[in-house]
């Protein structure tokens, strides 16, 4: 993408791992929790990498990169994580500059969601380009690029109907608890871990449940505290966990760690517990099925859930798509503008040496002449100059490599001239 001027890097890429072909075990071993993040973002800066962007969700982990070769970018993401480059090709997509592009719409927008219309990436993606910026890996194209899938997706969701009914997975968790398990307002609820998922969820469960016995632990106990005090819920120590498991109907486990933090060996109890585990990687063991009394129910499982609005938002992705394009259209245009910036930039240089010449000449000829009538007059003629010829390079009927060469040759114009943005 070096012709458009918008980086000393030669392609824009995407690439990265989801649902639609990696496991909750595989999306697992290439997750990057916060500190994963930071170390690559470093490693990143140490490489000389230009612009980045990284995305870890429950289902998919995504980098949007600068680089020579993908290679570079799914090099950081091994280094980082616990995949490997094998496994990351098995299950893997590359994307290339306007392919990448287009698939940064589609996931901004809730179109390629493991629930359809779940717009929750699109907070990751502000996150995530935060981050970058805060690193100095965020440049002009990254930004508007992000902005201009923000902009697309807040049209989709005030536009369209594609987000009606369950569309996130803490949703689709609580539907499943309503569909499945009788007098739910009667069972002792245990959510374990309170990141977003589990805030969700947390206001999933006492909106649609009107269960007032949902108990909450987390191991930093304060930040389970700040949510209970919102709901006016039960907060108890992580040292209580086995005992409110024990004593609990329901558990949903959303703890983000690396490694499970439920097995088999903390349940003590032979009443029937459905666990739902929200998490990437997973966080309960799949020993908990070797109990008679306890039903595992993963996020993946969750997903395919369809409810009665599915097929109604299904309508909405023609309109969704068009939005997509209109906006992704905006950006192309501007992109374009790009390839031939820095030969505007320099002709307007040149006409500005032309104007600095022939005012300094007559000045000298004539003594009354209006240094600042001269001024303006030259400047809108420069300008006028300049639009007229990007107007040209505009026009989708015209070879703009070939107007570009003919206007570096009639003005003289050098290559040095070129910058990057």
């Amino acid at each position: 993408m070096q012709k458009y001027n918008i980086s000393r890097s030669s392609y824009f890429y995407s690439i990265g791992l989801s649902y639609k072909k990696a496991d909750a075990e595989i999306r697992g071993r290439f997750s990057l929790d916060d500190d994963a993040k930071i170390a690559l973002m470093n490693q990143a800066k140490a490489n000389d990498i230009e612009s980045l962007i990284v995305t870890s969700t429950c289902n998919r982990t995504e980098i949007y990169g600068f680089a020579q070769h993908p290679f570079q970018l799914i090099q950081l993401l091994c280094d980082n994580t616990r995949g490997t480059v094998d496994e990351f090709q098995k299950v893997a997509y590359v994307y290339k500059n306007k392919e990448a592009i287009a698939h940064m719409f589609r996931v901004g927008s809730g179109l390629d969601s493991q629930i359809l219309g779940d717009f929750e990436i699109i907070s990751q993606l502000k996150k995530s380009a935060k981050l970058s910026r805060k690193f100095g890996l965020f440049n002009h194209f990254s930004e508007r690029l992000v902005n201009a899938v923000i902009q697309a997706s807040k049209r989709i969701k005030t536009e369209t109907n594609i987000s009606s009914g369950a569309t996130s997975v803490s949703f689709a968790s609580v539907q499943y608890i309503l569909n499945t398990i009788e007098n739910v307002s009667n069972k002792n609820i245990l959510l374990f871990g309170t990141g977003k998922i589990g805030r969700n969820t947390c206001e999933n469960l006492v909106k649609h449940t009107k269960n007032e016995q949902i108990t909450l632990i987390n191991r930093t106990k304060d930040k389970a505290e700040k949510i209970a005090g919102k709901f006016n819920l039960v907060v108890k120590d992580y040292a209580n966990l086995q005992e409110e498991i024990n004593s609990s109907g329901i558990l949903i486990v959303a703890t983000g760690a690396q490694r499970p933090t439920i097995d088999k060996h903390l349940i003590n109890t032979n009443k029937p517990l459905l666990i739902l585990d929200l998490s990437i990687p997973k966080n309960v063991d799949e020993n908990v099925t070797e109990l008679e009394n306890v039903s595992l129910v993963h996020l993946d499982h969750l997903s395919k859930l369809t409810d009665q609005t599915l097929e109604e938002r299904k309508k909405h992705i023609p309109l969704a798509e068009s939005i997509i394009e209109e906006v992704n259209t905006e950006f192309n245009d501007w992109l374009e503008t790009r390839k031939f910036a820095p030969t505007i930039k320099a002709l307007k240089h040149k006409l500005n040496d032309f104007k600095v010449a022939e005012l300094d000449t007559q000045r000298k000829k004539l003594s009354d002449f209006n240094e600042k009538q001269a001024e303006i007059i030259s400047n809108n003629i420069i300008q006028k100059i300049t639009n007229h010829f990007a107007h040209h390079l505009k026009d989708d009927s015209i070879s703009t490599d070939e107007s570009l060469d003919l206007i570096k040759k009639v003005f003289q114009l050098e290559e040095s001239t070129k910058t990057n943005v």
